[in-house]
């Protein structure tokens, strides 16, 4: 059995670094980088947080336990030198020192998951010692040296304080012990941690020199060459091999390019050379062919304008519109008036907005025809509640909506349904809502279709409602299209824009 030789990490990425592309290398090379600098920061945070914290904690509890400590401490000078001699001095610096000693034992850390249970029940026996002991203190401060019961108070009081003075001496023992000992703990880690932050440091410093190196390699040895030859073609030397292409990235796909190139302009170079006069008819006749391919352009140009020359569209439906007139054939006539009307107002509205009134006429164009392809299959009502007359909306717009409810939800049911249009004001926008009692769509096509509609409108949102959602978006700051729809139920879609009318907005 033979074993195969390891391969090297270089000789492992560099068949895959070749492979791909430009914006994947330096986007590798960035995120090296960013991981680089992201986890070396993690780390230096780790090991800043791991000591601080530590002996943040064990520095800010050993302070804590010596402030009260000292603080029971004076508060017993204070103690004795007020009932000594009782005046307005050591009244205040006995006060001073209780509330100093009652703030360094609020302070004392006093939870059993992170001070253990001996510390825990130290802590306790203070604070029950000092409670017994204030009641004590109070009253022989208060009590006149003449009382009957004055010493025994006053002995009550220092037997209280010698207590107290001997649990803050074992509580600060205490502290101290546990810190010593989480310290002790701490340390092997302190130390072992520069050593290992330096070994992943040097290997993330490797993985960016890699990438570096391969970046120098693939993508600016050759820039470098292509600069170098490019500035020799300049001098017309065209004598320097092709450079080699050693990746099918952007850069080596450059290299192939420039030495096609190259080769095809040394080459056009010399037969542009021998062959002058020949090309220059050549030219010519290049010339000549191009001119009459225009000209047979313009030519099929026109003939094309002709036959779709709207004015030629017109007067044939006016033709046929007069013809029925004649045959009495007045359903007819009313059709094609209906789609002459239909498309006059398709192919001459220029203007990106149109009174309401022009709209709705179109609108009911539409539905006569309509009506008499379904029938009965299609009931329509209308509520207009501001002035058709005056009142400005985007042209094409409504009728695209009528049209999608009756192809897409009206026509699907057999039956038929009704069609709605209303249209009312709210506040500073005019609200235009066709609802139809068609097939409706299902929950998946709704969050489609309102997607497809939203800021940024795709294909999928049809062409006549894709349409209407673009213009909506550029033309109104506040212009909003709204679908609403229920399968077997129907669909309503409200068309929201900011009120205008002729003359200035509203």
């Amino acid at each position: 059995m033979i074993n195969k030789p390891l391969k090297s990490p270089e000789n492992f990425i560099r068949p895959r670094w070749i492979s791909i592309s430009l914006k994947e290398k330096f986007s590798a090379f960035a995120a090296a980088v960013v991981l680089t600098t992201a986890l070396s920061a993690l780390l230096n945070l780790f090991m800043a947080n791991f000591a601080f914290h530590g002996f943040g904690t064990i520095l800010d509890d050993n302070a804590k336990c010596y402030r009260f400590q000292t603080a029971i401490s004076q508060e017993t000078q204070a103690f004795n030198t007020y009932v000594r001699d009782k005046n307005a001095d050591s009244l205040k610096a006995y006060h001073t020192a209780c509330e100093e000693t009652e703030a360094a034992l609020s302070s004392l850390p006093f939870s059993y998951g992170a001070i253990g249970g001996e510390r825990y029940a130290k802590t306790w026996s203070i604070r029950n010692a000092y409670e017994s002991y204030v009641p004590a203190r109070d009253k022989a401060a208060a009590m006149a040296s003449a009382s009957p019961d004055y010493v025994d108070t006053l002995y009550e009081a220092f037997g209280l304080q010698g207590y107290l003075a001997q649990y803050a001496g074992d509580l600060t023992a205490l502290t101290l012990e546990a810190g010593n000992s989480d310290y002790l703990q701490r340390l092997p880690i302190l130390r072992a941690l520069p050593w290992c932050f330096l070994v992943f440091g040097a290997g993330l410093t490797w993985l960016v020199l890699r990438f570096t190196r391969l970046i120098r390699i693939s993508v600016i040895s050759p820039l470098e060459q292509l600069a170098l030859l490019s500035r020799k073609i300049a001098k017309n030397d065209f004598s320097d091999p092709d450079l080699p292409a050693k990746s099918d990235d952007e850069v080596g796909e450059l290299v192939r390019a420039f030495n096609l190139m190259k080769r095809a302009t040394a080459s056009y170079i010399t037969a542009l050379q021998e062959k002058q006069e020949m090309a220059e008819r050549l030219h010519q006749e290049e010339l000549e062919r191009v001119e009459m391919e225009k000209n047979l352009e313009a030519t099929r140009l026109e003939m094309l304008k002709s036959q779709i020359n709207p004015h030629f569209l017109f007067n044939t439906l006016n033709t046929i519109a007069r013809m029925a007139q004649l045959e009495e054939a007045s359903t007819t006539e009313k059709m094609i008036t209906s789609l002459g009307s239909l498309f006059r107002y398709n192919l001459k509205t220029t203007e990106s907005e149109v009174i309401l009134a022009r709209e709705l006429r179109i609108v009911d164009d539409y539905l006569y025809i309509q009506q008499i392809r379904f029938g009965s299959r299609i009931q329509y009502r209308r509520r207009v509640e501001v002035d058709e007359s005056s009142v400005l909306i985007p042209s094409f717009s409504l009728q695209p909506l009528v049209e999608n409810a009756i192809i897409h939800g009206i026509s699907k049911k057999e039956q038929g349904g009704m069609l709605h249009l209303h249209i009312w004001a709210r506040r500073d926008q005019i609200i235009l809502s066709v609802a139809d009692s068609g097939a409706g769509m299902s929950r998946e096509r709704l969050a489609e279709l309102r997607a497809a509609c939203g800021r940024r409108p795709t294909s999928k949102a049809g062409i006549g409602l894709g349409n209407i959602c673009k213009r909506l978006h550029m033309m109104y700051q506040g212009g909003e299209l709204r679908i609403y729809s229920k399968e077997n139920a129907g669909t309503i879609i409200q068309m929201r824009i900011p009120r205008k009318e002729l003359g200035g907005s509203i």
